[in-house]
């Protein structure tokens, strides 16, 4: 009997000292702080650098040509002088890369400048050059598009019904006699047509004096008219439809 009591003791005991350390377990849960984690930082032990790749031989060959091109592009070198010219540059270029943009988009501004200068001249009645231009365009693309419309504005102006008069250069630029008796006679058939009046010349100053030659031949008569400057001196009578 004293052994089952001890025993049951013993038990007794036993629990209470397990519930006591999972209480203290509990309290040192609740009062010790939560440990925070330090991350483990280390110095990198290469420094990594980026080198470019340098350009090919090829590649800068490309982009000077390229420059030189853009150059003689706004230099209106546009298939002349031969060995200074946009168009053969931009050939150069699309030898080595044929769908170069910037070559192709080049070869195409030469086409369009060339039609550009067709129009000018024609507005000028100066047919021969218009006509010269647009066969340096065809020479580039004989099927683009603004090329047919050139030609289109070129025959407009060849059948308008303008008199035109394409002037000796040297008795103009030494304002002979002669220039001054046919611009006299240019300035009649301006005030007969009641025609506005385009004259071109290469300088500003040679410009105004046929245009006070013209304006001397015809007093009391308004002429009306524009200046522009062009290598070709010539005079284009704009006739009136007004009756």
């Amino acid at each position: 009997m004293k052994k089952v009591r001890l025993l049951s003791f013993i038990s007794l005991l036993l629990i209470t000292a397990c519930e006591s350390q999972k209480q203290a377990d509990t309290d040192e849960a609740i009062s010790s702080p939560p440990k925070v984690q330090t991350p483990d930082i280390r110095p990198a032990t290469e420094t990594m650098v980026i080198i470019p790749s340098q350009p090919s031989q090829e590649e800068r060959l490309i982009a000077d040509t390229l420059f030189e091109g853009l150059q003689a592009l706004d230099q209106d070198k546009l298939l002349t002088p031969v060995d200074d010219n946009a168009y053969s540059r931009f050939q150069r270029v699309l030898a080595i890369d044929p769908a170069n943009k910037i070559a192709l988009e080049g070869v195409e501004q030469i086409l369009l400048r060339y039609v550009e200068l067709s129009a000018e001249a024609s507005r000028r009645g100066q047919f021969s050059d218009a006509e010269s231009f647009l066969e340096k365009a065809a020479f580039i693309d004989k099927d683009h598009r603004a090329l047919n419309e050139g030609r289109v504005l070129l025959e407009a102006e060849l059948n308008s019904g303008d008199l035109i008069f394409e002037l000796n250069n040297e008795d103009f630029l030494n304002r002979t006699e002669s220039a001054v008796a046919y611009l006299a006679e240019i300035a009649q058939k301006a005030r007969e047509s009641n025609a506005f009046f385009l004259i071109t010349a290469p300088n500003d100053n040679l410009a105004r004096w046929m245009y006070l030659q013209m304006r001397n031949a015809v007093p009391g008569f308004r002429l009306r008219g524009n200046i522009e400057l062009a290598n070709q001196i010539s005079i284009r009578l704009r006739v009136s439809t007004e009756k």
